[in-house]
């Protein structure tokens, strides 16, 4: 139950993310998220909206993990945060440390629960 709750708590993450990319990526929400100026949001923005859709394909995984056969759960779960927690890893070494911690750290400890419980 713990996994599921954490699973559904990083997909939603996810999502928030899609939006914050695809929608809000030059509005002053998404230029406050990602400290950016109006300019370079507006230059940058069909990059930050192509991010945005491979963040809506994680969350996609994640929420079909959730909803699989009891067979496959554990593997997609596993492989979408494993997507998640190499995702996290370069960003947070490419763009922006906190991604380490808004990314990779919460699927580490979810795969550790998925693996260890």
């Amino acid at each position: 139950m713990l996994a599921k709750i954490l699973i559904t708590l990083i997909a939603l993450l996810h999502v928030y993310i899609l939006v914050l990319e695809m929608f809000l990526w030059d509005k002053t929400l998404g230029l406050k998220a990602f400290g950016n100026t109006l300019e370079k949001a507006q230059l940058t923005k069909v990059l930050a909206q192509n991010q945005g859709l491979y963040n809506g394909f994680l969350a996609a995984g994640l929420f079909w993990s959730l909803f699989a056969p009891a067979q496959y759960a554990m593997s997609l779960a596993t492989f979408f945060l494993g997507c998640v927690l190499v995702a996290g890893i370069y960003g947070g070494l490419t763009a922006s440390l906190k991604i380490i911690f808004i990314q990779a750290v919460p699927a580490l400890l979810t795969l550790m629960v998925i693996h260890l419980l």
